[in-house]
């Protein structure tokens, strides 16, 4: 019997009529019984005009099944002229700032969360979804507890989020390990040892793709550091309130890391390769571990054969030695979704919400759960429509604690930092001059 999740289904949210009724044709007279005058009618009602930014532009599954949903809003909707922008995410952010800082927000737009999203809200630059969401109890009520968390401000939600962020599992192929007798790692020592004997074996031990930066950071540092320092420190260092990156306990989570760039885990040119690439090198069995974030299970179905994808399995980073923090656990929390620009009113507004449900709606969650994606929401996945690596991944999320990514509690200028920094740091620097260039950037931009 297939095994499923329960879900409630909450009915489609109705676009009041947008379009005028023409008038009725002028009386006529006269003994012709020809009309007096022309028949006067209104011109066609000029379309509602929408924009809508997103960084769901590749060829993974999660991808094609978001623009599946926009493209669903536009075909039930053609009184609305939709401007959908699919924008690659390795530049997402930049061009976003870019256009808020000249107040040029689009209508609609993918905004992460944390950190984020909190600097379009400061700005001024959203308005809160709330409303959509209590209209619609049933599905508002059938996200994950604190899904809303890293979306809300001052008791208002300002997006629904479109799928869970998940970034830190580790990736090992089975077949690997069971060929070369390498014991699958549980702590670090073992990681290492496993690392020694697969490069002796001519086999790359850890695939890594960190030409954007930000991957280092979110699928690697995050969950390491977290076993570390635990996640008090990191709270505390990232509002620079008791806690400095350049603390003794983050300098020696950024060597551990550097002890695995030293100990030879990566491939070569892998600041040259994106995630994308990556992932297709470790799905091709060119690697025996990768460490990913859910994002990976979408793409790998789309690329890998089931017999790849049958011989990985997932579990949770390898526990530190003496560290503060729990090891069973993984980076994320609830990720980004759709906000909506405060200068919407009226129709326009309205047209904003019918698009935000239809793609964060259960309908919407449905279709992106099941291009083996993970979710915020309590959806009905059909085990057949999504790959058992997915399943597998699924049910680690359930089984453990989350604690936070990097990048969604730093400043802009702390990521920033901290990206290029283990860029360099896995090129030979020196960790103790990262810690201080992120402690620098983040103090800075919180004018401490």
């Amino acid at each position: 019997m297939k095994k499923r999740i329960t879900a409630s289904l909450a009915s489609v949210l109705a676009l009041s009529t947008l379009v005028a009724c023409s008038q009725a044709p002028a009386e006529t007279g006269g003994t012709s019984g020809k009309p007096s005058g022309e028949t006067k009618t209104e011109a066609p009602a000029e379309k509602i005009k929408l924009s809508v930014w997103h960084n769901f532009s590749g060829d993974d599954l999660r991808a094609k099944a978001v623009r599946g949903q926009i493209e669903k809003f536009q075909k039930a909707h053609p009184e609305i002229e939709l401007d959908a922008q699919a924008i690659p995410p390795d530049g997402y952010r930049q061009r976003l700032k870019t256009v808020a800082a000249a107040n040029e927000m689009p209508d609609v737009f993918f905004a992460h969360a944390g950190t984020g999203i909190k600097e379009y809200y400061d700005g001024g630059l959203l308005q809160p979804i709330t409303p959509l969401l209590d209209k619609k109890p049933e599905w508002k009520n059938n996200f994950m507890e604190g899904a809303f968390g890293p979306l809300s401000f001052n008791n208002e939600i300002y997006a629904a989020p479109i799928n869970a962020s998940v970034t830190s599992l580790f990736f090992y192929n089975k077949s690997l390990f069971d060929q070369h007798g390498v014991k699958v790692p549980k702590t670090w020592d073992e990681l290492l040892a496993a690392v020694k004997t697969f490069k002796e074996k001519g086999v790359t031990p850890i695939s890594l793709g960190n030409k954007a930066a930000w991957l280092a950071q979110s699928s690697i540092l995050s969950s390491l550091a977290d076993r570390v320092t635990g996640t008090d420190w990191f709270m505390k260092a990232a509002k620079q309130d008791g806690a400095k990156f350049t603390d003794p306990e983050f300098v020696q989570a950024l060597t551990y890391f550097k002890g695995l760039a030293d100990a030879g885990a990566f491939q070569q040119g892998f600041n040259s390769l994106d995630n994308t690439q990556m992932e297709q090198y470790f799905i091709q069995g060119k690697a025996a571990m990768m460490i990913d974030g859910a994002w990976a299970l979408t793409n790998m179905a789309a690329t890998g054969t089931k017999e790849q994808l049958d011989q990985v399995e997932v579990t949770v980073l390898p526990a530190i030695p003496g560290g503060k923090g729990d090891p069973n656990t993984l980076s994320g929390g609830a990720g980004g979704g759709l906000a909506i620009s405060k200068k919407l009113t009226g129709k326009k507004l309205d047209a904003a919400y019918e698009l935000i449900y239809t793609v964060s709606g259960p309908e919407g969650m449905k279709a992106v759960a099941e291009s083996n994606s993970v979710v915020n929401y309590k959806v009905d996945v059909d085990p057949t429509k999504v790959t058992s690596l997915f399943l597998k991944a699924y049910n680690l999320t359930k089984q453990v604690k989350f604690t936070p990514v990097y990048d969604a509690y730093l400043s802009s200028q702390g990521a920033e930092a901290i990206n290029n920094g283990l860029q360099e740091l896995l090129m030979g620097g020196k960790p103790e001059d990262i810690a201080k260039k992120l402690q620098d950037a983040q103090a800075k931009s919180l004018g401490k």
